[in-house]
């Protein structure tokens, strides 16, 4: 083989095998894998099918549209986001020893989730915009089901990201740190705060910051989101 052939084989994505019958799911791997390179718009369906090696009217047949398959990769972008906040509230687990009931551990908790999500958002930015894109506006053919899905609060409820939230904060209720009137919604209020700054540090005026700076500023807004909850 020549030495520009040599070059150019090394430099093209590879394509995977795949198993007969699960070609739905190599496409949607496919498509995680475009959306961890470049986020919600790398999504293509046709380059999906090219890497899994198959051609576009086979990948046409699992997946309707671009859109179709971003509402899958999508979802899979935001089992990743949980996925870490779960490995960051199991590093905590051996802190509950030194807790003597006055809501430490759970106040760690909080804090780890928070940072949790601001770093999934930098090291994963291409999965965090698909977590929370839109398929209608960032695909041109789109399916039912991305039309018709208002996402609300309690839509997000499916989400093991909202659960794990929902239980740090029932748990720092339990403690006495959150006042009972100030619990419902409570978990829209956090979630705004940490997310807004994840978003600014991504794609805002904040993204330039340096790490002391930048875990200064989110070390407030976590104190600020236990503070603003904190019963009297």
């Amino acid at each position: 083989m020549r030495e520009d052939e040599l070059v150019k084989e090394r430099t093209q994505p590879q394509r995977r095998a795949y198993h007969h019958g699960d070609l739905r799911n190599a496409l949607s791997t496919a498509g995680v894998e475009l959306a961890r390179e470049g986020g919600p718009e790398a999504v293509v369906l046709r380059e999906a099918a090219r890497r899994v090696g198959v051609s576009p009217t086979a990948a046409y047949r699992h997946f309707a549209s671009h859109a179709d398959l971003l509402v899958e990769v999508k979802h899979q972008a935001q089992a990743a986001l949980a996925d870490a906040m779960e490995a960051a509230l199991a590093s905590t687990a051996g802190d509950a020893a030194v807790d003597a009931g006055g809501g430490e551990q759970a106040t760690r908790r909080l804090r780890a989730i928070g940072w949790s999500y601001v770093d999934f958002a930098r090291d994963q930015s291409g999965l965090f915009r698909t977590a929370f894109c839109r398929p209608e506006l960032t695909s041109q053919g789109v399916p039912a089901q991305a039309r018709d899905r208002t996402e609300t609060l309690d839509h997000f409820d499916a989400f093991r990201s909202f659960h794990l939230l929902r239980d740090v904060l029932d748990e720092l209720l339990a403690a006495g740190l959150i006042a009972p009137a100030r619990r419902p919604g409570a978990e829209a209020a956090a979630w705004a705060a940490v997310h807004g700054l994840a978003t600014l540090m991504l794609d805002g005026p904040l993204r330039g910051l340096s790490d002391p700076a930048r875990g200064q500023v989110v070390e407030q807004t976590l104190a600020m989101v236990a503070d603003g909850l904190r019963a009297p």
